[in-house]
């Protein structure tokens, strides 16, 4: 994969720099995880890597394209994958991006919670990975698993570098990442099987690292 310049990338001097110091996947991490989450207060977003780092918050998504931007800059290529959830059962979806080592896949993860957050390199398929985060994808309300399924590779490359730093929000990768194929988690018959969370694992799930009430978000 060809490195991402900073002249390609339509970035701000000081935002690829700040993206070019993450080397790894794991400083990517770290880096997101010290970001502040972006609770749309003023209203829904859905920004670019540019405009995230300028706003100094992000949500799932926002970092997912974070992470993906810099795994490019260093050469590596910026794919996402979608994570869907039943909506009859109150779940949200996600989106990661993907990386590998040693023919093994990882993920990077925004996220407000302590479970369904990066991932090692360790999955030999993107269904292991996908799976990883089954058992603690549940509604802290009434501990119900909602994970049901995961999405073929965005290569985000594949679609320029607009996405980068535009400027305007970049609702239309919604669009991308819904049309792509998603294969299911839950094999048929499986749900009557499955058990809720626990009060042990429902009071974990409602461990946050940002609450609403800081200001920084």
């Amino acid at each position: 994969m060809k490195r991402l310049t900073e002249k390609a990338s339509g970035l701000a001097p000081e935002a690829f720099s700040v993206l070019a110091k993450l080397t790894t996947p794991i400083a990517i991490q770290d880096f997101l995880d010290a970001l502040p989450m972006n609770w749309e207060k003023g209203g829904e977003t859905h920004r670019s890597p540019a405009a995230a780092l300028q706003a100094e918050k992000a949500h799932c998504i926002e970092g997912a394209l974070i992470a993906a931007a810099a795994l490019w800059i260093h050469g590596e290529a910026p794919l996402v994958m979608d994570l869907w959830a039943d909506e009859d059962r109150d779940g949200e979806d996600h989106v990661v991006a993907l990386y590998r080592r040693g023919g093994y896949w990882g993920a990077i993860s925004k996220t407000n919670h302590a479970s369904i957050r990066f991932r090692d390199p360790v999955y030999r398929t993107l269904r292991e990975l996908a799976l990883s985060y089954f058992h603690e994808w549940f509604v802290n309300t009434t501990g119900e698993k909602t994970l049901v399924a995961y999405s073929r590779p965005l290569d985000l490359s594949r679609l320029g570098a607009g996405w980068v730093a535009s400027a305007e929000p970049v609702w239309w990768l919604d669009d991308r990442l819904n049309a792509l194929t998603h294969y299911s988690l839950v094999p048929k018959g499986a749900r009557r099987h499955i058990r809720t969370a626990d009060a042990m694992e429902l009071k974990a799930g409602r461990l946050v690292e940002w609450e609403q009430s800081d200001p920084r978000t």
